[in-house]
């Protein structure tokens, strides 16, 4: 009990180092698309990875682990926005965990990516008042979050079944 204790522990810091790794590298790139805070958000491949590989309880400590150690990276005025998205996607993922298969992880990154575009929306109208603005912006982060979704899930998917059982704790 102690060894799987131990095991789970050291995956959960290495796929938080992951996670947080490609978040800083994710920000250092400047994308061609002209919305202002728009990410491919790679690092929900570990996020997607962790939910179906580790579960529920591991994956929420990752997620906060990186969004919180992120903040601080990148600067605190982010850490509402990440913090509203993340938790939004987290639960998304947690509902369809339980109804899809590991060959449908690319929608749950689709559909975890609209989750946290939501939640980051929701928060920008808590923090701007700015409910006009966010409407005519939100089309255009639905559309692309849902493409940067798909392959982010796909290359969680990827992950997952080239992995196979070395690293899950279920």
């Amino acid at each position: 009990m102690k060894r799987t204790n131990v095991k789970r522990l050291t995956l959960c810091a290495l796929l938080t180092a992951i996670a947080l790794t490609i978040f800083v590298a994710e920000a250092q790139i400047q994308l061609p698309i002209p919305l202002p805070g728009f990410r491919l958000g790679l690092a929900n491949i570990v996020t997607v990875y962790a939910m179906f590989a580790m579960g529920p309880r591991d994956t929420l400590l990752i997620l906060l682990s990186r969004i919180i150690l992120g903040g601080l990276f990148a600067g605190g005025s982010t850490l509402p926005f990440s913090l509203a998205g993340g938790l939004c996607c987290y639960l998304s993922m947690l509902v369809l965990r339980r109804f899809l298969s590991l060959n449908q992880l690319w929608a749950c990154g689709a559909i975890g990516a609209i989750f946290h575009n939501v939640g980051q929306c929701l928060m920008a109208i808590f923090v701007y008042r700015a409910k006009q603005l966010i409407f005519f912006y939100f089309p255009f982060i639905m559309i692309t979050g849902i493409i940067a979704g798909f392959f982010t899930g796909l290359a969680a998917q990827f992950l997952l079944s080239r992995l196979g059982d070395r690293f899950k704790m279920q």
